[in-house]
Parts: structure tokens; C-alpha cells; sequence
């Protein structure tokens, strides 16, 4: 089984130095609480991510184990390390991207709370443990497989929006795989994957219970859903509130505001 966490101990935090590639750079999250490397030729996180981070439950104790899988450059594990002690794994199947998160979470001295895992999704259980998490976290690709000839040139652009690397299916199972029982499972997607997401939570004993509608603005369309479920729970799904991003002006939302700069 692979090693956890090591516990180190840490008198106090000094300055880490790390090297950037040269298309690299450090971008602020949460106001200017943390930092993140980002390159202008890999995928960057965008908004889901946020919302992601701020809809998911959370253990509060130290004890508690959260598994976020498709962790891209770790920003979802980095968002959770503020809101929790408990300890984090991000897994990532792109070498590229598994190494700036890395370097990420060494930068932010958060190497004792979050460790990245270079490795598929598929059959992670059998790698870091079966049933034995609190809290699971995905930001998947959201297109499904599509021939070649449609699909962005940059490999890194194509494995993070397409369903080739995993499909939703691939997804679903490792998290139910992963989770305790009682344990919680929240994933972004697109409207259009709703009834995909309802059916194989279910096939895989995750219990959809808590769903919200994401709007660009108010009188548009939703364009994302957020939704958690419980291994083996109860039915009983609650639709929250809607969530709009932004005004009639295009600036933010006042509680997209807070989530950005890290209010609550």
C-alpha cells in the first residue's frame, strides 16, 4: 500500500526555493494566501475548481482523509488545505502537471497536509486503500471521447477537457472504491451530464443528496452542476440555491467575490 504520510517536524516556515520552467509562472489563489505554478502550455484551473473547493464538505479534524482525483497542478488540494486540517492526496495522471503540483504544495509548506500522487484514477484504490476515506473530490474532463481530428493539438489541453484518459464511469467507481461508508463524493460537470452522474452514483452505492444549478448570470442558462453524494446513503436529494457568477455589469458576484478572495 502506498505511504500515506510522512510526518515531518517543522520549527518554523522558511522561504522555499523553487525552480520554474520558463513558460512557468506563480499565480495567486485566495487573495494572496497562497501561490500556484501555472504555465501558459498546460491546462489552468479555472472557476470550477473554485466552486468545487468551497461546495465540498469537509472533515475538520486532522484525522480525516480527503482523495482528490484529476488533481491537474494541485489547485483543488491547495483550496481544501485552508478550509481543513485534515490530510489531503491529489492524484494525477500527467507527469507535467503532477510536478507542479508538487513544487506547488512544497512552495506553500503544505508538504505535511498534502501529498500529490503521480498515477491513473482507475484502480487507485488498490494503490492507497480501499474504503477508507472521508471525502473524495473530482473535477473531471467533461467532453466524452471524440475522434481525433476534433481534438485540441496540445496533449495536455486534451486529456484535462476529454474523456480519454478516463471516462465519467472510470470516475464514479474509484471514488465509491476509495470512500468509507458514509463517506462523501463532490464532482463539478456540465448540465447535459446530470442524468449520467444521478445513474452511476447509484449503480456505484453513492447516494446523490445535495445538488445546485451554477449560472453564468441571472436569466441565462446553468452551465455547471455541483453535486455530492453519501456511500450507501439514505435517499433524499436537496437542490440548494442557485449560484450565479456574474452581475449584469461583468464583474462578480458578491458571493463569488468572497469565494475568490477567500471569505466566507
Amino acid at each position: 500500500m502506498h505511504t500515506i504520510f510522512s510526518k515531518v517536524s517543522t520549527v518554523r516556515k522558511k522561504k522555499v526555493m523553487i525552480k520554474l520552467e520558463s513558460d512557468e509562472r506563480l499565480d495567486h489563489l485566495l487573495g494572496k494566501s497562497l501561490k500556484i505554478i501555472q504555465s501558459t502550455n498546460v491546462f489552468s484551473f479555472s472557476l470550477d475548481a473554485v466552486l468545487l473547493a468551497h461546495f465540498t464538505y469537509l472533515p475538520l479534524q486532522p484525522s480525516g482523509l480527503i482523495v482528490d482525483l484529476c488533481a491537474g497542478n494541485g489547485v483543488i488540494p491547495l483550496f481544501l488545505s485552508k478550509r481543513t486540517k485534515a490530510h489531503i492526496l491529489g492524484v494525477e495522471i500527467q507527469e507535467r502537471l503532477f510536478d507542479m503540483a508538487r513544487r506547488s504544495v512544497c512552495y506553500n509548506h503544505l508538504a505535511e497536509q498534502i501529498q500529490m500522487i503521480h498515477g491513473d484514477l482507475r484502480g487507485i484504490a488498490g494503490t492507497i486503500g480501499f474504503e477508507r476515506y472521508d471525502v473524495v473530490t473530482c473535477n473531471p474532463p467533461y467532453f466524452e471521447n471524440i475522434p481525433d481530428a476534433t481534438k485540441n493539438a496540445n496533449e495536455h489541453f486534451t486529456i484535462a477537457r476529454h474523456e480519454v484518459a478516463c471516462c465519467l464511469e472510470d470516475v464514479v467507481k474509484s471514488a465509491s472504491q476509495l470512500l468509507k461508508q458514509g463517506g462523501k463524493f463532490s464532482i463539478v460537470h456540465r448540465p447535459n451530464r446530470l442524468m449520467d452522474l444521478l445513474t452511476l452514483m447509484r449503480q456505484y452505492r453513492l447516494e446523490p443528496k445535495r445538488l445546485q444549478f451554477v449560472y453564468p448570470k441571472m436569466k441565462k442558462e446553468a452551465n455547471m452542476i455541483l453535486l455530492e453524494a453519501i456511500k450507501d446513503g439514505k435517499p433524499g436529494l436537496k437542490i440548494l440555491p442557485p449560484l450565479v457568477i456574474y452581475q449584469d455589469d461583468d464583474t462578480y458576484t458578491p458571493e463569488l467575490d468572497r469565494m475568490l478572495n477567500g471569505r466566507e
